[in-house]
């Protein structure tokens, strides 16, 4: 039995996703034109403006996939384990690991796009803030479930973890040596007030 039109159609979709992340993250957003991604997902420029209206809303609409995928990853691997040393060690585990690299390069890009397209901006920012509000409430989960009160509002303490956790990814992918996952431990350790 054949595919219904709206199988179709997200398979459509997810594959012109996914041909962007991939071109985005390794050539730029401005080097990649709707016809290389169009080509890439082997479908036409036509099925592109059909599902996005162009280059820039299937950006936004990787920002969406990404927003999902991002906050389920960290707080899985914030929840896959028992010990608070090694849920923070498996949060930044996900932001390095091969698979990750991808991500790590299209979220550079997305940043680089919003920080000078408030179109793009403002959804990216809204996509962080609701990272943000799910890293604060497994944090607040943990800090319960420890016993542990948090030093401060789990908004901030989620808004510097997370930092941590991009920044040493991003430094980590030039230079893996430099940014142990012991030391990043450590540093969150710090700021979540548990040295």
């Amino acid at each position: 039995m054949g595919r219904t039109q709206d199988q179709r159609r997200a398979e459509t979709r997810a594959r012109l996703i996914d041909a962007a992340a991939d071109l985005f993250a390794r050539k730029g957003f401005h080097a990649v034109s709707a016809e290389a991604v169009a080509g890439a997902a082997d479908r036409t420029t036509g099925a592109l403006y059909d599902h996005f209206g162009g280059k820039e809303g299937l950006l936004l609409a990787l920002l969406e996939v990404w927003k999902e995928q991002a906050a389920a990853e960290l707080l899985a691997g914030f929840e896959e384990v028992r010990g608070l040393d090694e849920r923070l060690a498996a949060m930044f585990a996900v932001l390095t690991r091969d698979r990750s690299a991808p991500w790590l390069l299209l979220e550079m890009e997305l940043w680089l796009h919003g920080a000078r397209d408030p179109a793009i901006g403002e959804p990216l920012a809204r996509r962080y803030a609701d990272v943000r509000a799910r890293l604060a409430e497994g944090l607040s989960d943990w800090a319960a479930a420890a016993g542990v009160p948090l030093r401060r509002p789990p908004e901030q303490i989620a808004a510097g973890v997370l930092a941590m956790l991009i920044g040493c990814a991003v430094q980590h992918r030039l230079d893996p040596p430099a940014v142990e996952a012991r030391a990043v431990v450590e540093n969150l350790r710090d700021l979540l007030g548990l040295s």
